[in-house]
């Protein structure tokens, strides 16, 4: 289980839950920083009233647990949802001109997870349009004239702005992993499927994961041991971890400054007595990549085909061609690539086996936030762990010469999520 000294996040949650932080006055010391803050990061979606309904839920919350004995574990924590996921008394949108009224849903299974632990949602996060590529307005909270990442924008910006300490957002390609980075930021992705789907706008289903944001480690575990299915503590590791760096065509997608902090990282690693090894892997990355776009491009397309039909001059360019893209995928293709995540999935698993690798340890994004907002980002070094299913955590490592933030991406094996936060905690401190 993991153990590591209080943080910010942890010190309100246990006065939260304890009393000694009153809820209310809490929530307006949040409205005078989300004030201040969210004009110049534009992570949420407009909301009037919100804050008087924010006050609504949380005097709801207090008579419902009068008593500190008996406080959930996310009491009067307020959290970002990406305007994916449907929230009861919300309108979702998805970042997208098609009218709500035909992308409505029932409550998504992992915000209700949430709102049982005692969290309180303060607001829908701008995402870009249904989590592909067409970017909204939020800018990063480092440097607004550069972007936040995307597809999950607003989550990531929104923890990084410290107007919520816990954000949901998805990830298909690269969208929580590389904003975590490019906000500094940790984001978790765990094993594919492990956190439900249900009440969530699919993008390509076969690869949607649910994930999150959060700003230290600790409430990242917190979080994922509430939304994740058959969540189990694990042993304390006896030793620390062995990590592996997957050599060869993949890791030439990092841009020379990435890898110079990439190295300068593992280097630190070392010194500090971790076993790094480098080993060759993925050789057929072009292919791996081609086999995910395949995907992503023909379960968009039956994702999206009723709407599509009916409200095609709604959809974003860039978002109509991945459908357009995706209706001439056979059925065939589409079965012979989506065989290919297993492979992946063996593939990486065996060179652990073989090497005594504990974790995979790579950049999580190519570069630090490229400046525009134009566009969020290649998530080129995301995809094999989100091909795969894998799950992996994105730790924030340092900044660039400009003060951006740069991340560092660790996967463990399937079904490992648990383990992979001892791990983290490890290299977290290591890392301070």
């Amino acid at each position: 289980m993991l153990t590591q000294k209080p943080t910010k996040t942890t010190a309100v949650l246990n006065a939260l839950r304890q009393g000694d932080l009153d809820l209310l006055e809490y929530i307006d010391q949040l409205e005078t920083h989300f004030n201040q803050r969210e004009p110049d990061v534009l992570a949420f979606v407009p909301e009037e009233n919100r804050f008087n309904r924010l006050r609504s839920q949380a005097e709801t919350l207090l008579v419902k647990y009068p008593e500190s004995d008996f406080r959930p574990p996310l009491f009067g924590l307020p959290v970002g949802v990406k305007d994916i996921f449907h929230v009861d008394g919300f309108t979702t949108r998805a970042g997208s001109q098609i009218p709500p009224h035909v992308i409505q849903g029932a409550q998504a299974s992992s915000v209700t997870a949430l709102l049982n632990a005692g969290a309180l949602v303060l607001g829908k996060t701008i995402t870009t349009e249904f989590a592909y590529f067409s970017p909204g307005p939020t800018r990063n909270p480092h440097n607004p004239s550069h972007t936040p990442g995307g597809s999950s924008s607003g989550s990531a910006a929104a923890v990084a702005a410290g107007l919520v300490p816990l954000a949901l957002g998805t990830q298909t390609i690269g969208s929580v992993t590389r904003p975590a980075s490019f906000c500094g930021v940790v984001g978790f992705k765990p094993s594919f499927d492990r956190i439900p789907k249900h009440g969530v706008i699919p993008l390509a289903p076969s690869l949607d994961h649910v994930g999150l944001f959060t700003s230290d480690i600790p409430t990242a575990f917190l979080a994922a041991s509430l939304l994740c299915e058959d969540w189990k503590p694990a042993p304390l590791p006896d030793n620390s971890p062995v990590l592996g760096i997957p050599t060869g065509p993949y890791l030439q997608n990092a841009s020379p400054q990435m890898l110079a902090h990439f190295d300068a990282v593992c280097s630190q690693l070392e010194k500090a007595g971790l076993t790094v090894k480098r080993v060759q892997a993925m050789p057929n990355f072009e292919a791996i990549v081609n086999r995910h776009g395949l995907i992503v491009a023909a379960e968009a397309f039956h994702t999206h085909a009723e709407w599509f039909s009916s409200h095609e001059d709604s959809y974003h360019p860039k978002t109509a061609e991945l459908i357009r893209n995706g209706q001439a995928i056979s059925p065939a293709d589409l079965s012979t690539a989506l065989e290919g995540r297993q492979h992946l999935r063996n593939h990486l698993t065996t060179l652990m086996d073989e090497h005594h690798i504990d974790l995979w340890l790579s950049p999580s994004a190519p570069h630090s936030a490229p400046a525009g907002l134009q566009s969020t980002g290649d998530p080129v070094m995301n995809l094999p762990w989100t091909h795969s299913g894998l799950p992996t955590l994105g730790l924030p490592s340092g900044q660039d010469e400009a003060g951006l933030p740069l991340g560092l991406q660790i996967a463990a094996r399937w079904h490992q999520d648990e383990a992979v936060f001892d791990w983290a905690n490890i290299l977290s401190q290591v890392l301070e």
